[in-house]
């Protein structure tokens, strides 16, 4: 696969606003857990293997079309996360890796997929920055319905969002880990800040 793939039109405008509408209505949705790289963004994330598909799909519907055409047939585990910027929000330059609370050493996922649930329509900022070591590769800018695939081992960053309104977007890291690996990662987990 080249460095990354940019699929228009993945989901239609109303699979798009009921997904928005059940990220935002779900209980899990708040500050982030994810780490420091993740300035003033709002989501939450799902662990789970592909054993436990099923489950996801009965648990957050809404996800269903989206699991059921991004995620590719050699990955067994999966880091989902809803992730929202709003004004002031950014993501600073990382390689994803979030199967690391669970596995002390793991590779780099095969992929990424991102699907742009929600754009602001004067998008200011809120690129996506992609870069293989200092070689930058692409900004792609992100558009409401677009899906971006990009190889794991990229470096990626957020540039800080200027325009007011939210962008959504449904990210999934996508792992194919050896049997011994699988069996540390939960077949089905929710990391999120809310408590109730």
């Amino acid at each position: 696969m080249s460095a990354f793939t940019e699929t228009r039109d993945f989901l239609p405008p109303a699979e798009l606003a009921l997904l928005a509408r059940a990220i935002r209505a779900s209980p899990w949705f708040t500050t982030n857990t994810l780490n420091r790289d993740f300035v003033a963004t709002k989501g939450f994330s799902l662990v789970f293997r592909r054993s436990e598909l099923a489950r996801v799909e009965r648990d957050f519907p809404a996800f269903r079309p989206y699991l059921a055409r991004a995620l590719r047939p050699d990955a067994n585990a999966f880091y989902l996360n809803p992730l929202e910027l709003a004004r002031g929000s950014r993501v600073d330059p990382h390689v994803d890796r979030s199967l690391r609370s669970y596995l002390k050493e793991v590779l780099p996922p095969l992929a990424v997929s991102v699907l742009y649930v929600e754009v602001p329509d004067a998008l200011e900022g809120g690129e996506l920055v992609l870069a293989r070591g200092k070689k930058h590769l692409a900004r792609v800018r992100p558009a409401q319905g677009s899906l971006v695939v990009f190889e794991g081992d990229l470096t990626h960053s957020i540039e800080r969002l200027e325009s007011p309104g939210k962008r959504l977007s449904l990210v999934c890291e996508q792992y194919e880990l050896l049997p011994e690996e699988l069996e540390q990662v939960p077949s089905f987990a929710v990391e999120s800040r809310a408590r109730y």
